[in-house]
């Protein structure tokens, strides 16, 4: 009998040694996430404190910049709402990314800091000037070479063909109205001819 009670108790002990190993294989898993994370926001903290004098130098009045490190499963170095600075699976690659319509796009990518951060300084600058040459009212030519035509100026004929499109829309469909008039008139007058004959004679005196 006492055989029999270890056989029973075996399976138990088999179930706790396995679920303590679970248990510990998701906490060594846990340790590793955790410490890539950590990995992860270091060396982006220290892109960060390498741009701040970039950062200090942007307008006040500019609002569209974050410039902050988000938290998270894969830590951030957010520059605006549509780019950001990450790091790569190896630790040690930084990547500028920016969402666009065609999908996310990669700016910069380098082990080094200071290319990512010359690309990151790069696109700030830019985004600072579009923003003055729009106070201004800059326009950006479509094609190198050659100046937009001011919207005021395009306006009026743009107006004045479409009412002229949309006269000669109207004089064609009337035209087109009378033709099938005379056609159906033709064609009656062909077919009742000789009624029409017998109508006028018998009006004659």
């Amino acid at each position: 009998m006492k055989e029999a009670g270890e056989k029973i108790n075996d399976p138990s002990k088999k179930l706790s040694d396995a679920i303590r190993d679970v248990k510990n294989a998701f906490a060594d898993r846990d340790d590793v996430v955790v410490d890539m994370r950590e990995a992860h926001r270091m060396r982006l903290d220290l892109l960060a404190a390498e741009l701040a004098p970039v950062f200090a130098d942007v307008p006040a009045d500019m609002d569209n910049f974050d410039f902050v490190v988000s938290s998270g499963l894969q830590p951030r170095l957010w520059i605006d709402a549509v780019s950001h600075v990450a790091m790569g699976r190896d630790r040690r690659t930084y990547r500028f990314l920016r969402d666009t319509r065609i999908g996310r796009v990669v700016l910069a990518e380098s082990t080094e800091m200071k290319p990512v951060a010359d690309s990151v300084t790069r696109y700030v600058a830019e985004r600072v000037v579009e923003r003055q040459r729009m106070m201004e009212g800059g326009v950006e030519p479509a094609v190198a070479g050659l100046k937009r035509a001011d919207v005021r100026e395009a306006e009026p004929p743009l107006r004045s063909t479409t009412r002229s499109s949309g006269w000669s829309a109207f004089l064609s469909g009337l035209g087109l109205i009378a033709a099938g008039a005379l056609v159906g008139l033709a064609v009656s007058v062909a077919l009742f001819w000789d009624r029409i004959v017998a109508m006028v004679l018998s009006l004659r005196p």
